[in-house]
């Protein structure tokens, strides 16, 4: 029997959305929009948050649709990674 621990961290926060800033060296800017019930009347509403993401290097840009996740906290508000480019906005032409 080995002392070598098998723990598992859980399931990754994975989360799709949109760049809106890449001004920031190593970081972009996601918006995140989801639906949300309301609790007495049962309609769903939009909200979207924005979460700062560490890009290491400097691929996505403004416009692009990216997936995200959580992660350690890298500095004061940064707690996200990119995962991946899922669709590039210079593929669409803009």
């Amino acid at each position: 029997m080995s002392n070598v621990s098998t723990k598992k961290r859980g399931r990754l926060n994975e989360v799709i959305g949109e760049v809106v800033s890449d001004k920031m060296d190593k970081t972009i800017s996601v918006k995140i929009i989801r639906l949300v019930k309301h609790q007495r009347y049962g309609k769903f509403t939009k909200t979207s948050s924005v979460f700062k993401a560490h890009d290491e290097k400097n691929v996505a840009k403004v416009g692009d649709k990216v997936e995200i996740y959580e992660t350690r906290p890298l500095s004061k508000s940064k707690r996200w990674m990119l995962k991946t480019v899922l669709d590039s906005s210079a593929s669409k032409g803009v």
